[in-house]
């Protein structure tokens, strides 16, 4: 980490990293992950420097996994209630954010259901803003998670075959994904009904589309699993949840189709018996909680490199 160059000022999405701020992410969040493995998992790192998480719709892990990275990182952290706070009596965003800025804030983590909105605060604020997922946009650091996760387990990146089953359309960890493999050469198959696959996606690179599961799965080194974003859908693209669930839920007899030595993930909260059965998601082969784990190493890592901190 002595010899880590700052990332940059904010984090706003995997489409504007280059391949070497990938790797650079992936490397640090290693030595990070060593750090949390000792008895004393705390750090003075990023001590005096104020982090505020600033979610507009509901989260768990990544709200929780943020908030625990910059405290193992000994970073003052503020969690704001948005119900509790003065956006409900009109204030606008902007000010919100420049008040935190007057608070010392030196990092915000907002997620927002309006795509965009990351990259507006970030150019009006002086402090370093860190998308946390806007609307069908980007999940950054779910992707690089995701990617940090089947680096360990596979020991590459390059040349992997990963099968992203589901709602492709309305997820944004998708986007993030698709990004990020195709910048480091790994083949994409999206695999959906054609309802929930965007026209003309596979034009991006490694992207290969299929509308069978048992096609899609096929000799697959990573299967990872997508939510279906009810909450982000006018009108449902499906006829019925159950059909949905009989045509694309991994189970154990899909999940064969795969390598014998694929692996499982899926970025949470999943619905069981919908995308995933739960002999899989509590399988040997599943990386669910690993990914969870991971998260907390990889958010050290881009809190640190946006800091341009020297450990």
């Amino acid at each position: 980490m002595d010899n880590a160059a700052p990332l940059g000022k904010d984090l706003l999405g995997i489409k504007e990293l280059k391949r070497d701020d990938i790797l650079q992410i992936l490397e640090t969040a290693s030595a990070f992950k060593e750090v949390l493995e000792r008895d004393i998992k705390k750090v003075p790192t990023l001590r005096g420097k104020t982090m505020v998480n600033l979610f507009f719709e509901p989260s768990t892990r990544t709200r929780m996994s943020f908030e625990l990275a910059g405290k193992r990182l000994s970073m003052d952290v503020i969690n704001v209630s948005i119900q509790l706070s003065s956006v409900v009596k009109g204030e606008t965003l902007l000010d919100t954010i420049r008040t935190m800025e007057a608070y010392g804030a030196d990092i915000v983590v907002i997620r927002h259901s309006s795509s965009g909105v990351p990259h507006l605060l970030a150019g009006n604020v002086n402090a370093s803003v860190i998308n946390a997922g806007d609307g069908f946009n980007e999940h950054p650091t779910q992707a690089l998670l995701d990617l940090f996760t089947i680096r360990r387990m596979k020991g590459r990146l390059e040349g992997l075959e990963v099968a992203i089953v589901g709602d492709i359309a309305h997820s944004r960890v998708a986007r993030s994904n698709i990004y990020a493999m195709g910048k480091l050469g790994m083949n994409i198959r999206l695999v959906g009904p054609p309802t929930l696959i965007p026209a003309g996606i596979e034009t991006l690179p490694g992207v290969k589309v299929f509308h069978r599961m048992e096609d899609g799965l096929a000799g697959a080194d990573v299967v990872m699993q997508l939510r279906v974003q009810k909450e982000r859908q006018d009108s449902w693209f499906f006829p019925t949840i159950s059909e949905y669930a009989k045509l694309y839920i991994l189970n154990s007899k899909r999940l064969a189709l795969a390598k014998d030595d694929a692996i499982v993930m899926h970025p949470g909260p999943i619905n069981r018996g919908i995308e995933i059965s739960s002999d899989v998601a509590d399988g040997t082969r599943s990386m669910i909680l690993d990914q969870v784990a991971n998260g907390l190493a990889v958010r050290m890592a881009v809190l640190y490199l946006l800091s341009g901190a020297r450990a």
